[in-house]
């Protein structure tokens, strides 16, 4: 008799909870995105006057304040991609899918435990990247409030985008089924592929940009919008177009291969 969707998730829970590198990377995750947040706040707020009155005007606060994300995101695919590679490599696997010999019921249960416990984690600790950020600001007349326009939308759209971000990294330890390539190519996609179109073609440039997932990311928490990038809910709608097509190539993989 098979186990039932929920009766797998409650035991992908129990195994992905009780981990040690779950934990660190959670814990990575809050310390990066409000340490760094809380820094890169104070340092603006030191020198938003230097440059007259041109800093004040293109000054964003609420993407400024969750500016920890863009180093937070590496401890969050790093998360998703053990969470299959370490079965691979423990060969814990066989027992999974001995106990749950539908694979496709497996895959499932691990996403929803996966996206579940990132969008809980990320949307509060945007949250108080977004709040620490607002009380830094606020002292040189910075700050804004969630009522404003669009704030509210891209504090919340910042943690499904940790949320997306760590699917994405299970995808990419689904596909390749090792900790270190996934890693690698997780980073290359986040920052090198980045850093490599900047050589490019400025007319490049402006068509690929907007495509990479870390621009996608940008476009999702900024409540002005930016230049040659997407609307945030375009954005929202491509990365997450991006990760279900990874995560149904990873099942197809998963299914035809053997463990």
């Amino acid at each position: 008799m098979n186990p039932t969707v929920w009766s797998v998730i409650k035991s992908e829970w129990i195994k992905f909870r009780t981990v040690r590198s779950t934990l660190i990377g959670f814990l990575a995750l809050v310390v990066l995105t409000l340490g760094i947040g809380g820094l890169v706040a104070l340092a603006i707020k030191s020198h938003i006057n230097d440059h007259g009155g041109e800093g004040r005007a293109a000054f964003d606060p609420t993407s400024d304040s969750l500016v920890g994300l863009f180093f937070a995101q590496f401890a969050v695919g790093s998360i998703g991609a053990l969470m299959m590679t370490s079965e691979y490599a423990t060969a814990s696997i066989r027992t999974t899918l001995s106990a749950v010999p539908k694979r496709v019921r497996v895959i499932v249960a691990k996403c929803v435990v996966l996206f579940a416990s990132f969008l809980v984690v990320g949307e509060a600790t945007v949250l108080v990247a977004f709040t620490i950020g607002q009380a830094i600001f606020k002292g040189a007349g910075l700050s804004t409030t969630l009522g404003a326009p669009g704030v509210l939308r891209s504090v919340l759209l910042a943690g499904l985008y940790l949320a997306l971000l760590g699917l994405f990294g299970f995808s990419l330890g689904l596909i390749v089924r090792t900790t270190a390539a996934s890693i690698i190519i997780y980073a290359a996609v986040m920052l090198i592929i980045p850093i490599i179109t900047n050589f490019l073609p400025s007319a490049w440039q402006n068509v690929l940009n907007q495509f990479l997932p870390s621009n996608l990311g940008q476009s999702m928490m900024s409540p002005l919008g930016t230049a040659h990038s997407f609307s945030a809910w375009v954005a929202t709608v491509i990365l997450t177009a991006y990760v279900a097509a990874l995560v149904a190539l990873g099942t197809v993989l998963f299914v035809r291969r053997d463990a």
